[in-house]
């Protein structure tokens, strides 16, 4: 991982959200807030394999992500993140680091009954890993 890559992991890796940018057969974008984890090894971003996002990235495995905090615009600092998407459907053996780290992430917002309420809403949990190839980044506060 590189430095720029370390840097934007320690600084943006805990936020919970993260916009997914994915490109349709026709050329159109669609952007959507998805839960993610960073670990070394890229960003694993959870996602139904039903969903638009899935079969966008099945036609075209190039993605964008932004991720950002602040508040107002002089507070507002961001990053984005380019690159290709590896699908992984949620039995890949190489998930099980990520998958830990995404139910410890998200404990608190599954706990009582939003664990079962996400299972029934989102069938089929996939995750798109996400090997940085390209990041820019933005930070209003030091102009």
């Amino acid at each position: 991982m590189t430095v720029e890559a370390q840097a934007a992991r320690r600084m943006f890796g805990s936020l919970p959200v993260v916009n997914v940018a994915t490109v349709d057969a026709g050329g159109a974008p669609h952007v959507v807030p998805l839960w993610f984890v960073w670990p070394e090894d890229g960003v694993y971003i959870s996602v139904s394999r039903e969903s638009r996002t899935w079969r966008n990235a099945e036609g075209d495995p190039r993605v964008a992500l932004t991720v950002d905090l602040g508040r107002s615009w002089q507070e507002l600092a961001g990053i984005e993140v380019r690159g290709r998407v590896e699908l992984l459907p949620n039995e890949h053996p190489e998930l099980r680091h990520a998958m830990s780290a995404w139910h410890d992430k998200y404990r608190a917002l599954l706990s009582g009954d939003g664990f079962s309420m996400l299972a029934a809403e989102v069938v089929d949990l996939g995750f798109m890993r996400l090997t940085p190839e390209r990041i820019l980044g933005w930070d209003h506060a030091r102009g």
